[in-house]
């Protein structure tokens, strides 16, 4: 893995609440800050993939398909509608 070095300034007020943070979880603080990016771009591609695949989304062929699905079959133990 390449590491480098890139001066993050944060507001005094920030800093430290993240330096408690990492205290109380019992990992380094640069660890905290790495893993905070890490959460964030990954909501961030979520939700452009989940944008990306809606635009293809066909729904014609997606209710044809919910349609016949499970036609002819019996509920499976459990999946009854209730009275």
């Amino acid at each position: 893995m390449r590491r480098s070095n890139f001066a993050l300034r944060l507001q005094p007020s920030l800093l430290d609440e993240a330096r408690k943070v990492a205290e109380s979880e019992g990992v380094p603080l640069n660890q905290l800050i790495n893993v905070a990016v890490a959460e964030k771009l990954s909501a961030l591609r979520t939700e452009s993939y989940f944008e990306e695949r809606a635009s293809r989304a066909d729904i014609p062929k997606a209710l044809k398909i919910l349609r016949r699905a499970g036609k002819g079959k019996a509920p499976v133990r459990g999946d009854e509608l209730p009275e």
